[in-house]
């Protein structure tokens, strides 16, 4: 099967590409900058630009299913805006070319729960990539557990930097997070499966915990535990604010995901597991995982560069 991969530079994309290449298929990649990216080999690699929908054309040729993993909470406070015009243009050039399938990953949330901005503006996203021809598979996920993972790596650090943390009560909020490898096994594995079109599925790891209890977990690897305090007056909007000075985590990308702490994001429709065969990751083999990939990363980042030599 030919496959189309946006965002494919990204957390998600980046575990998906060698997955669908090892499965056999032939995978294109649509990309900003063509000269900077250092996927697997065996990829086709067409540059382009999401807001620019001509560049789309030759990236769409000939396929037969493309993933949609693009979000632009990094845009600021516009990105609902940026959200609603890429699909657009992204479900119309998918039509022109007779792509049958896309594959969409969104978030979970109960639309009654007056969802938060980035849920909401997720919400929105599926309902435009529907409204085309291509039927359209959504895989709904709360956090996903992996290096490089934005809301992870909120939670890694806040585990990891606070001894004592005053919290709003939204560290009581139930969560069911979910491993990398695992989303990226499902997103795979519906391709191999025909009747997923057109369905909307919820995928989550074996564990649910309070975001507290999370916190904790984290901690607890990385060997200091923090001592979390909830307080009733601090709002998710705020607390988006303290985040801000207490982590690495951009402020345009923090707010979002933290006033989306409201919300309980548990599966409550797990039609999917059978379906698609998938050994789903403990949480905390999920952490370990990440912490060892994240402390990987920084070494090999810290290893000197070696000493030129001269040929004799």
């Amino acid at each position: 099967m030919r496959v189309l991969v946006t965002g494919a530079t990204g957390f998600v994309g980046r575990h998906l590409v060698p997955l669908l290449l090892d499965a056999g298929h032939d995978v294109v990649v649509f990309v900003r900058d063509a000269a900077r990216y250092d996927g697997p080999p065996g990829a086709d690699v067409v540059e382009g630009d999401i807001f620019e929908p001509a560049t789309l054309d030759p990236a769409m040729a000939g396929v037969d299913a493309a993933y949609y993993l693009i979000h632009s909470m990094h845009a600021g406070g516009d990105f609902e805006a940026r959200d609603r015009l890429a699909a657009r243009n992204f479900v119309d050039a998918a039509e022109d070319a007779g792509v049958g399938r896309i594959v969409y990953l969104g978030g979970l949330g109960e639309d009654r729960d007056r969802l938060s901005a980035h849920l909401r503006s997720r919400r929105e996203v599926e309902h435009i990539l529907a409204s085309g021809s291509p039927a359209l598979t959504t895989l709904r996920a709360a956090i996903i557990v992996g290096a490089g993972s934005a809301s992870f790596e909120m939670v890694r650090q806040l585990a990891t930097r606070l001894p004592v943390m005053v919290t709003p009560q939204w560290v009581e909020t139930r969560c069911q997070p979910i491993a990398i490898a695992d989303v990226v096994a499902y997103l795979a594995g519906v391709l191999d499966h025909p009747e997923t079109a057109g369905e909307t599925y919820e995928i989550g790891g074996p564990d649910v915990f309070t975001y507290r209890e999370m916190l904790q977990r984290v901690g607890a690897q990385l060997g200091h535990a923090p001592r979390i305090v909830p307080v009733p007056v601090l709002t998710p909007r705020l607390s988006s604010y303290w985040i801000g000075l207490v982590t690495d985590v951009d402020t345009g990308v923090a707010r979002p995901l933290i006033e989306g702490l409201k919300n309980p994001v548990v599966v409550g429709d797990d039609r999917i597991r059978d379906i698609v065969e998938v050994e789903e990751t403990p949480f905390d083999a999920a952490v370990e995982r990440a912490l060892r990939e994240e402390r990987g990363t920084r070494e090999n980042a810290a290893e000197p560069e070696p000493e030129p030599t001269t040929p004799t």
